[in-house]
């Protein structure tokens, strides 16, 4: 598979995962609001050089799996029963969620905010089983390998795809922030659609081995 559409496959995966309004995104926006664009910046790189190392331990993991198709056999099985109750839960539950209010933060500095997001970014260890967990379904389909150039392409491409979508939230955030998109109820409907759209990956990948 060409380097290339292995980086966008990369960059597209990282894309969708946060794509939805979060901790991340939603305050990469603030930070830009309050100090300035660059400081959102700044933010965003710290945030996207631990994806970056989150990626390259999801992809290593991926790999030692995928020489065990019997334990892969089993997280497929477990990954769509929990992403289809997480769905459900988002579409269903978590739709009548009350708003809350997100106090502003105390301006810090450049070097700072960097630092911070790297921090917020560690604390968010979803990207390591989704990654594993997308990089694994995506070699299953042959759209890529776990070659050391496949791997560092894939996960350069999951930086990527991390930081143009908190650009996205920095420079255009303040236009949307009074409509329903970021509202906590879309919020919610973002996230139980993607991961809605996961398990139904998931659903096709295990009938395909069947």
């Amino acid at each position: 598979m060409s380097i290339t559409v292995v980086f966008f496959l990369g960059l597209f995966v990282a894309l969708i995962g946060v794509i939805p309004p979060g901790l991340l995104n939603m305050t990469a926006a603030r930070i830009s609001l309050k100090e300035g664009p660059g400081r959102g910046i700044t933010f965003s790189s710290g945030v996207c050089l631990v994806v970056f190392i989150q990626t390259y331990i999801a992809a290593i993991f991926a790999r030692y799996l995928s020489n065990r198709p019997d334990i892969v056999e089993i997280l497929q099985r477990v990954a769509f029963v929990i992403f289809v109750l997480i769905t459900i839960y988002f579409l269903v539950i978590a739709r009548n969620q009350k708003e809350t209010n997100v106090e502003e933060e105390d301006i810090m500095s450049k070097r700072s905010r960097f630092f911070h997001g790297m921090l917020l970014s560690a604390l968010n260890v979803f990207p390591i089983p989704y990654q594993a967990y997308m990089t694994i379904t995506l070699a299953s389909f042959g759209w890529m390998d776990f070659e050391k150039t496949s791997i560092v392409t894939y996960v350069t491409g999951a930086a990527m795809g991390t930081f143009v979508m908190l650009y996205f939230y920095i420079f255009f955030f303040d236009k949307i922030k009074d409509k329903k998109i970021t509202s906590q109820k879309s919020m919610n409907y973002s996230i139980g659609i993607i991961t809605g759209i996961v398990a139904l990956i998931t659903l096709i990948n295990i009938l395909k081995e069947l």
